[in-house]
């Protein structure tokens, strides 16, 4: 087993995060099991982006109750993660590389955000890394099944991880997408372009967006 990964996934996994958030990697509470899987999901992805060598980074705001929350992967639904998607970097996620379903049931989760943005960067090379600056999955208080904005002290625990992202890979473009992405890459002093969330009819904007980033590599 490929041992680059060990430290960061460790230290997701021991993040203690409040009670309007859920640390989907956690080895002391919730789903140890289901955890357990989304660690395995999210070593497998770093991998097989480090195979490619991504000069991009997409940092989106945080977790989505209906993508990263149960596949462990940040912009990834059940149903892309276990398709796989056809890349012209090559073909990556999918079962038959290993990934695994952490939810019980044969129902896969979709998302709106999730199949918009593999519908775009699909198509750039190398792929890009995508990532959350809240890597955890907030949510408004009594409801685990809704998301909300990172504070501005959870984009702070997530500035830690961006950064260790930095030294693992050798990006040499970052972009955010979304405005809490952004101030948080602002806060960091890291360089950065901003494209339009594809979420709540923003997708033509983030389409347009991306297609002028990755013309002007």
């Amino acid at each position: 087993m490929n041992r680059r990964f060990d430290s960061l996934l460790n230290e997701l996994a021991k993040v203690e995060v409040s009670d309007r958030a859920c640390n989907q990697f956690s080895r002391i509470s919730g789903e140890l099991q289901e955890n357990a899987t989304r660690r395995h999901n999210l070593r497998l992805y770093l991998e097989q982006l480090a195979e490619i060598g991504p000069k991009m980074l997409l940092i989106g705001e945080a977790v989505s109750y209906r993508g990263g929350r149960l596949t462990g992967i940040a912009f990834v639904s059940e149903t892309v993660m276990l398709a796989g998607v056809d890349t012209t970097s090559g073909f990556v996620l999918g079962a038959d590389h290993g990934y695994r379903k952490a939810t019980p049931g044969p129902k896969l989760s979709t998302e709106a955000s999730a199949t918009m943005v593999w519908g775009t960067i699909r198509s750039i090379a190398p792929l890009p890394l995508l990532w959350n600056a809240f890597p955890f999955h907030p949510f408004t208080p009594g409801n685990p099944f809704s998301n909300r904005m990172p504070s501005a002290a959870e984009l702070l625990v997530g500035a830690h991880f961006i950064q260790r992202l930095m030294k693992l890979f050798a990006f040499e473009q970052v972009v955010a997408i979304g405005n809490s992405a952004s101030q948080s890459l602002q806060r960091m002093s890291i360089e950065h372009a901003l494209v339009r969330h594809p979420s709540m009819g923003g997708k033509n904007q983030f389409v347009e967006g991306m297609a002028r980033l990755s013309q002007s590599k």
